[in-house]
C-alpha cells in the first residue's frame, strides 16, 4: 500500500500531463508532493528523509522548469533523486550500526549483517540503474515517451526489484520452507 502512496504524485503528474501538458503536470507534482509531505507529517508526526529529499528536489527542479519553461530540469529530477538515494544507501553502511535497508525493513525481517549489506547493495544497484535509464530515455525519446516511462517503466522496475528482494530474502532465510 505504501508504494502506491509513494507513487501517487507520479500518477497525478501523468494524468495532468495527458490533459494539460508538461508545465501543468510539473506544477501538479509539486503540489501533490507538498500534500504528501503534510499527510505523512500529520499521520506519523515526522517526515522520512527520502520523502523530504524528493519534495525538495521536485520543488527545486520543477520550479526551474516552470521559470525557464524548459522540461529538461524536471526530467533530470528522477536521476538526481535516484543517485542521491544510491549514495545514501552506500554511505549508510559506514555510518551507524544499520544500513538504510535494515532501518526500513528491520522491523519485519531478521537478517544477518552481511545479508543486510547485500540487500542494501541491491538497492544501490536499483537506484543507480533507474537514474541511468531515466537519462537514456530523456535523451533518446520524445517527451511523451519519457512521461510514460516515468510512470510505467520506473514503477515496473521498482516492483520487479521488490519481487526479487522478496524472493532473495525467502531463499536466504528459509522463509519458503516455513510458508509451505
Amino acid at each position: 500500500m505504501q508504494i502506491l502512496i509513494d507513487f501517487l504524485p507520479i500518477f497525478i503528474f501523468f494524468i495532468t500531463y495527458q490533459y494539460a501538458g508538461m508545465y501543468a503536470a510539473t506544477a501538479a507534482i509539486i503540489i501533490a508532493m507538498g500534500f504528501q509531505l503534510i499527510f505523512q507529517w500529520l499521520k506519523e508526526g515526522k517526515v522520512n528523509k527520502m520523502l523530504m529529499t524528493s519534495v525538495i528536489l521536485v520543488t527545486f527542479f520543477g520550479s526551474i522548469t516552470l521559470l525557464l519553461r524548459d522540461p529538461i530540469f524536471i526530467q533530470w529530477k528522477p536521476t538526481v533523486v535516484n543517485w542521491l538515494f544510491a549514495i545514501a544507501f552506500i554511505i549508510s553502511r559506514y555510518f551507524g550500526d544499520k544500513t538504510i535497508a535494515e532501518r526500513i525493513m528491520g522491523h519485519a525481517v531478521e537478517l544477518e549483517t552481511a545479508m543486510w549489506r547485500q540487500l542494501n547493495l541491491m538497492w544501490v544497484g536499483n537506484f543507480t540503474f533507474l537514474g541511468l535509464i531515466n537519462i537514456y530515455v530523456v535523451y533518446n525519446y520524445d517527451e511523451s515517451t519519457w512521461v510514460n516511462f516515468k510512470l510505467f517503466g520506473m514503477l515496473g522496475i521498482t516492483l520487479i526489484m521488490v519481487i526479487i528482494q522478496v524472493i532473495w530474502i525467502a531463499a536466504k532465510t528459509g522463509l519458503k520452507e516455513k510458508i509451505e
